[in-house]
C-alpha cells in the first residue's frame, strides 16, 4: 500500500546530502554523500544507497553500504572523506560510481554488477600515459562528478570548484579554479580522450551574472537536450543552464531550489499558485526577496547540491537541508518542478510534500521533523561550519535524540522561544477540529496555529505549561475551513519548547 511522501525523504535519522537520483531497474536510485549527526566535519560516513518504486515514492528501502574510504589505495587509513559521488551505467552494462575524496585533488572510481550491490575499486582519472587527473601542471581541480553517458555511448564528466584565489598547490602541482568543466573519458569509464574544458567560468565573460557556477555538477539529458545543474557562489541555491551540445552553448535557466526559499518571489511566473499547482491560503513572509538577506529567508540556509529526476513526464530537483545548527548533518529533501511560460522550469518552492504528487491530508499525526520553513524572531541565518553554542543559541534548529544510525532515533524541531515559527506546507482539509501538539522543555505560553507566515489568519491557540523533558501533548480545537493550505505554529511565552509532533483531528 503506498503512503504519503514527505521532507526530508529519507527516515529522520539518515543524513544524505549532495543527492543524484537515477533511475536503475524500475527503482529510483538516490547516491549522495553520508553525514554523521554530531561529527564536527563534512561526509564522515562511508556511501550508502536508499531505493524506491519508481510508481512510488514513499517507499524508500535501505540497500546499505555500497563503498567504503578505505578500499581506495590511496586511502588505506580511512582518514580522507568521501564526497559527493554520481553513479551512471557503463555501455558494458556495470554501473561505475564517481567520486572525489575531499579536497585530495583526484577522482575516484568504483564499479560494481548492479546499481545497489557493493562497489569495488576501479581505478583513477587518468591520462593514457597514465598520470592522474589532477596531478598535471594546469589540471582543473578534481571535485563533485557529474557523469553523462549519451545516447551515442560517449562518456563526459563534469567537474569544479570555486576558490577565492585562481590555483593552489597541491600533491606538487598547481591546480586551477577556474570554474567548471567538461572532459571526455574513453568507454573503458576512467581513461580521459578529450582534454578538460572550461564551460561555467565563475566570472569574466560567460559566467551567469549573480548566479555565477560554484560546484555542485550535475547533468541530465530530456528530450534531446542537456541540463546542467549547479550551486551558484550564493551556496545556498541550485541553478540550471541548458544546451543541445554536451560541450557548449550552455545558457542559463534560472534558479531551481533554495534551501531558504530565497528569490522565489522573483519568480513572476508563479500564478499566484502553490507549487502543487493549487490556490491556497497564505503569503509569505517577508515581502521580495531583491537584494536578499539571511535573515529574510524562509529556512535556515547552508550550502546545497543536488540533481534531477525524470519520471514519466515528471520532473525534480533533489537537494538537501542543514540540522544540528550546523553544515555536517545534512538531509536529503526534493521538490516537483513545473514548467515556465518560456519551456524551462519555474523555482521550486520548499515543501513538506515534495515527492508526494500534491497536499498531505489534513488528518492524522505527523512529525515535526517536516516542517519545510523554520525561523526565529530575529529571522534566520547561515550554517557554514560548526555552530552549537554560537550566535545561533537564541535559533530554534531540528535534532535528533540518539545516537548516529541508531533504529530509535527521533529527529525533532529543539528550542523555540518566543516569536520562533515552525511552517509546513501543504495539507487540503475538510472539517478539521482539533489540533494536538506534543512538546517538552521549560515554558509557560501558547503555541498559535496559523495558515500564513504573517500570522493573520488564526486557526487554532494551544496553552502550553511544559515542565521537563517529558513529552507532553497539549490541545485546542481548531477551526479552519475546506482546502488546501499551509500550517504555520508560532510560540508565543516564556521559556522555550522543543516540537515533536502534531495530530489533526
Amino acid at each position: 500500500m503506498k503512503g504519503q511522501a514527505f521532507n526530508p525523504c529519507l527516515p529522520g535519522g539518515e543524513y544524505i546530502p549532495d543527492g543524484e537520483p537515477r533511475i536503475f531497474d524500475g527503482r529510483v536510485c538516490l547516491y549522495g554523500s553520508h553525514d554523521r549527526f554530531g561529527a564536527p566535519f563534512f561526509c564522515a560516513n562511508d556511501y550508502v544507497c536508499w531505493s524506491a518504486p519508481e510508481d512510488d515514492l514513499s517507499g524508500w528501502r535501505y540497500e546499505g553500504v555500497i563503498y567504503r574510504k578505505r578500499q581506495d589505495p590511496k586511502n588505506r587509513l580511512g582518514l580522507r572523506l568521501l564526497f559527493a559521488p554520481d553513479v551512471v551505467k557503463g555501455a558494458d552494462g556495470r554501473f561505475y560510481l564517481y567520486y572525489a575524496f575531499d579536497f585530495m585533488g583526484i577522482m575516484g572510481v568504483a564499479v560494481c554488477d548492479t546499481p545497489w550491490g557493493e562497489f569495488q575499486f576501479y581505478g583513477h582519472v587518468r591520462y593514457p600515459d597514465g598520470k592522474v587527473w589532477g596531478r598535471r601542471k594546469g589540471d582543473s581541480f578534481p571535485f563533485d562528478p557529474g557523469v553523462l553517458v549519451d545516447d551515442d555511448g560517449r562518456v563526459y564528466l563534469y567537474s569544479g570548484f570555486y576558490f577565492r584565489v585562481p590555483a593552489i598547490v597541491t600533491g606538487g602541482k598547481r591546480l586551477k579554479f577556474d570554474g567548471g568543466y567538461v572532459l571526455e573519458l574513453e568507454p573503458d569509464m576512467v581513461t580521459i580522450k578529450a582534454p578538460q574544458k572550461l564551460l561555467f567560468p565563475k566570472s569574466g565573460p560567460g559566467a551567469f551574472e549573480n548566479h555565477e557556477f560554484f560546484e555542485a555538477s550535475s547533468i541530465r539529458k530530456y528530450e534531446g537536450r542537456y541540463y546542467f545543474v549547479y550551486s551558484s557562489r550564493h551556496n545556498h541555491e541550485l541553478c540550471y543552464a541548458v544546451s543541445s551540445r554536451p560541450t557548449e552553448g550552455f545558457t542559463f535557466g534560472g534558479t531551481l531550489v533554495s534551501n531558504g526559499d530565497i528569490f522565489l518571489d522573483d519568480d513572476k511566473d508563479s500564478g499566484g499558485e502553490n507549487r502543487s499547482g493549487e490556490t491556497c491560503k497564505g503569503g509569505r513572509r517577508g515581502g521580495s526577496n531583491q537584494g536578499w538577506k539571511e535573515s529574510r529567508a524562509y529556512n535556515y540556509i547552508g550550502n546545497n547540491h543536488g540533481g534531477m529526476l525524470e519520471r514519466n513526464g515528471e520532473y525534480y530537483i533533489f537537494y538537501h537541508r542543514q540540522t544540528n545548527r550546523s553544515s555536517y548533518a545534512r538531509q536529503a529533501c526534493a521538490e516537483r518542478l513545473t514548467r515556465n511560460s518560456n519551456g524551462g522550469f519555474r523555482q521550486a518552492e520548499m515543501t513538506s510534500c515534495g515527492l508526494n504528487g500534491g497536499p498531505l491530508t489534513g488528518r492524522g499525526r505527523y512529525e515535526a521533523r517536516i516542517a519545510c520553513n523554520l525561523w526565529a524572531k530575529e529571522g534566520t541565518g547561515r550554517y557554514d561550519g560548526w555552530n552549537p553554542k554560537g550566535r545561533m543559541k537564541r535559533h530554534p534548529y531540528f535534532t535528533q535524540q540518539g545516537r548516529d544510525g541508531a533504529a530509535d532515533a527521533r529527529q525533532y524541531i529543539a528550542n523555540m522561544r518566543d516569536g520562533a515559527a515552525a511552517g509546513f506546507k501543504y495539507f487540503r482539509f475538510e472539517s478539521l477540529r482539533r489540533i494536538h501538539v506534543t512538546l517538552r522543555g521549560r515554558a509557560e505560553g501558547c503555541l498559535q496555529v496559523f495558515a500564513d507566515p504573517e500570522g493573520s489568519s488564526l486557526i487554532a491557540r494551544i496553552p502550553v505549561s511544559a515542565r521537563g523533558r517529558d513529552w507532553t501533548e497539549f490541545s485546542a480545537q481548531a477551526q479552519m475551513g475546506n482546502g488546501v493550505s499551509a500550517l504555520y505554529f508560532i510560540y508565543s511565552g516564556r521559556g522555550s519548547v522543543d516540537f515533536l509532533e502534531f495530530e489533526l483531528e
